[in-house]
């Protein structure tokens, strides 16, 4: 019999009242809550996705532009680029309990699947550094060869990390356990988000001033394909059964769903004002778009691509990330 299963028949020989009061509880205990870095208000807003409203806020101060959840859902993750430092919250407190300088204009922060790193891309250094979540110290840092690295995101087995560079054409490939660049991309010009399918088998790349997606084969390391996407093409995410590839376009407000495939956009979905970096719910049913120039995060379906909600956050919304 299924650990499921006993709790269910347990569960039924309850009272009713007592029933429905457990249940509850269960439900509360795994709703998922969304994480909103707001750039220009020094602030995470946190939104229950049961009822898609803020739900709390937590103060970080300076220019919070980038977060990562630890596996566990209780430590948060922020690249702080006004104090160059990667900050550690404590989610159920809801307040900074460490901080880690890792050097001038950080974006972005990614966590390795193991949970063990946190990648984050210091612009004024051209580098990569990587902290330990254990330590809470930088343990290793990397010099890439592209102008400006932005979103330094790992590969699902942990192996890889790919990371844009702003100011180029390139795509630099990090080999984790070699603690070094190993190759380089030409894609086209001002590559910001990349995203890797959850199978681990490709990688795609959105490229700002081409308006352009790029699929990449994560084992050979090289190019499969682009495809035309909305203007300002920046944030990227993959579904979670790896078949649609979903691209943010900030001059168009819109949301490109793209077959992982095929490379056709199959549908386009409105959204805010600078749509920028994006998450998925658990189920893969909601993406949450943070609208940098709306104050706002969409909720679109994406069965039906359709915005759903748009809610309030504070100024400049960065991006979302999950617990």
């Amino acid at each position: 019999m299924s650990r499921l299963f006993r709790t269910v028949s347990q569960f039924c020989l309850l009272p009713a009242c007592v029933l429905l009061g457990q249940l509850t509880a269960v439900t509360a205990a795994h709703a998922q809550m969304a994480y909103v870095a707001n750039e220009k208000a020094g602030s995470i807003s946190v939104i229950d996705t049961r009822t898609d409203q803020v739900s709390g806020r937590i103060a970080t101060g300076g220019v919070p532009r980038g977060t990562a959840m630890s596996p566990d859902g209780q430590t948060l993750y922020v690249s702080n680029q006004e104090n160059g430092e990667l900050q550690f919250v404590d989610v159920k407190d809801k307040k900074v309990i460490a901080a880690v300088k890792i050097g001038e204009s950080p974006e972005g922060a990614y966590i390795s699947p193991d949970g063990k790193l946190v990648a984050i891309a210091v612009e004024k250094k051209n580098s990569v550094v990587f902290v330990s979540t254990e330590k809470r110290a930088i343990e290793f840092e990397v010099k890439v060869r592209g102008d400006n690295p932005e979103h330094p995101v790992f590969s699902p087995d942990g192996k890889w990390v790919f990371v844009g560079a702003e100011e180029d054409d390139k795509l630099d490939i990090i080999d984790v356990a070699k603690r070094e660049q190993v190759k380089q991309l030409t894609v086209a010009t001002r590559p910001r988000g990349t995203a890797f399918s959850p199978n681990g088998k490709f990688a795609f790349t959105a490229c700002e001033q081409a308006d352009t997606l790029f699929k990449i084969d994560v084992a050979e390391q090289k190019i499969l394909g682009q495809v035309k996407v909305g203007g300002r093409s920046n944030g990227v995410i993959v579904s979670p059964d790896s078949k649609t590839v979903y691209v943010s376009n900030g001059k168009d407000g819109s949301i490109s769903f793209v077959d992982v495939e095929t490379l056709n956009v199959r549908a386009t979905a409105a959204v805010g004002q600078r749509p920028w970096n994006m998450a998925l719910n658990a189920d893969g049913s909601k993406l949450y778009v943070a609208n940098g120039r709306s104050n706002s995060v969409s909720v679109v379906n994406t069965a039906t691509a359709a915005k759903i909600a748009d809610i309030a956050v504070e100024a400049a919304p960065w991006g979302v990330v999950f617990r």
